[in-house]
């Protein structure tokens, strides 16, 4: 009897365990479409209670090798690569070596000054919560290879920019998401400290938290265990960023990324956990939207809050967060330039919506080729459209090249983007134009 009941109860807390690290079956369901109809070629998720981590792996890291993904594989997490940087500023802000409100001007070198206006400093606060006024992007970012933006940009061009830039409004008027800001930032904060931004976030934040897969230089393992970016079925390069590393230049892995999350949770203590609380506090006044720590962004979700921030580089789109003051977190890694927040915002507040995936079918290249040309959207405004055997490409004028996907004969949709185009043909046939629909506006353009 004594026996049977042992057994019972054994069962019984292997079901429960079970139940715990298993997927949401729509969830599950969302993924896998996604991976059978090529908008993702792999995903790895983590999902963090006060249990651990638990993995889940869907797709390949290559669709040459067709070598399954895990969680060890290595991703380009962009710029979640921000809440490291965050989180150096409070590391240095605890430790009196820096406060929030330094003048950016402070930790610069002689012959460069920082913008002013109004009589008012950009912070390193302002750098950290995207309320410098300073721009999302340079102007002066002309990348000789775009398939590598950031890979010649200077700290010559960042401090260029900087000196020759002018505020159009007011410091910390209003919310811009900067790259260059927090790239900005990243690299003060390793000048100031006499190393690289990448030894600086391996000696601060990767060595005391165990995280031997976080590196922006890839060691053998990384390099072994690296999965190719995707732009649709294309591959991409990846990313090296230079002078904007604290932008978004990190690459890790599930494993090590669910260990961050787990830190910042608060269920691994560290030395660093201080640090970590500072970077969560919203630091912009209870009613403004968005709400932003150092790095994180914070979202409501009922009488919850969400800690996050989700990457993206050429070939990879990448989600991290967690629930702030309790105990799930979720990692979401892909090879692909198609997003998967929704995903990780689901997985923490099943009121957020998945999306429902566009599918392709398919189109024959005879078909293909007809559309294949220029086509003018405004003067100076061409949008090229080519073909490599059977997937259809569209580029406009100074913008990267990327695949859109037959829905019909004639209707193509985007996946970087929610748009899509309708080719246009007279009674003959013939290709005569395209619309572009984006945003909720229509956009003719005439076949040249």
């Amino acid at each position: 009897m004594l026996k049977t009941i042992i057994t019972a109860l054994l069962c019984t807390l292997v079901s429960a365990l079970v139940a715990q690290t298993v997927l949401p079956p729509n969830v599950s369901e969302s993924i896998q479409s996604r991976i059978d109809n090529r908008i993702n070629p792999g995903i790895v998720v983590a999902i963090i209670d006060e249990k651990g981590p638990h993995y889940f792996s869907f797709g390949v890291k290559s669709l040459k090798s067709r070598e399954p993904v895990n969680e060890n594989s290595i991703f380009e997490i962009g710029s979640i690569t921000k809440t490291f940087t965050g989180i150096l500023l409070a590391k240095q802000v605890l430790a009196g070596d820096s406060k929030l409100d330094d003048p950016l001007q402070k930790y610069l070198p002689a012959g460069v000054t920082a913008p002013t206006r109004n009589g008012a400093s950009i912070t390193l606060l302002h750098l950290s919560n995207h309320t410098s006024s300073l721009p999302y992007m340079p102007g002066n970012l002309k990348p000789a290879n775009p398939a590598n933006p950031f890979a010649d940009y200077t700290e010559q061009l960042l401090y260029d920019f900087l000196k020759s830039h002018e505020l159009t409004r007011d410091i910390g008027s209003k919310y811009e998401y900067s790259n260059y800001a927090v790239g900005l930032l990243g690299h003060v904060l390793a000048t100031k400290s006499g190393l690289s931004y990448e030894q600086l976030m391996i000696n601060a934040i990767a060595k005391p938290l165990k995280l031997d897969d976080t590196r922006i230089t890839l060691t053998p393992d990384m390099k072994k265990n690296l999965a190719t970016g995707y732009v649709g079925d294309i591959e991409s390069g990846n990313w090296d960023l230079a002078s904007l590393a604290g932008a978004g230049a990190i690459r890790s892995s599930a494993v090590d990324m669910a260990r961050y999350v787990s830190a910042n949770m608060g269920l691994i203590k560290t030395d660093l956990y201080p640090a970590i609380q500072l970077s969560h506090q919203n630091s912009r006044g209870e009613n403004a939207v968005p709400r932003v720590g150092l790095g994180w962004h914070i979202q409501p979700a009922g009488n919850q809050e969400i800690v996050w921030h989700n990457g993206g580089t050429g070939g990879y789109r990448t989600f991290i967060g967690f629930i702030k003051g309790g105990n799930k977190g979720v990692v979401v890694l892909s090879n692909s330039n198609t997003s998967i927040d929704d995903i990780g915002f689901h997985l923490l507040n099943p009121e957020s919506p998945l999306k429902v995936m566009e599918k392709e079918i398919h189109v024959d290249a005879t078909v293909l080729e007809r559309y294949v040309g220029k086509y003018e959207l405004a003067p100076g405004y061409i949008l090229t459209v080519s073909r490599s055997e059977n997937q259809l490409k569209a580029q406009l004028t100074g913008q990267a090249e990327f695949p859109v996907f037959p829905k019909s004969e004639n209707v193509f949709f985007y996946r970087v983007v929610e748009a899509q185009l309708t080719f246009t043909q007279n009674s003959e046939g013939v290709v005569e134009g395209l619309v572009l629909e984006q945003a909720g506006q229509k956009i003719a353009a005439k076949k040249l």
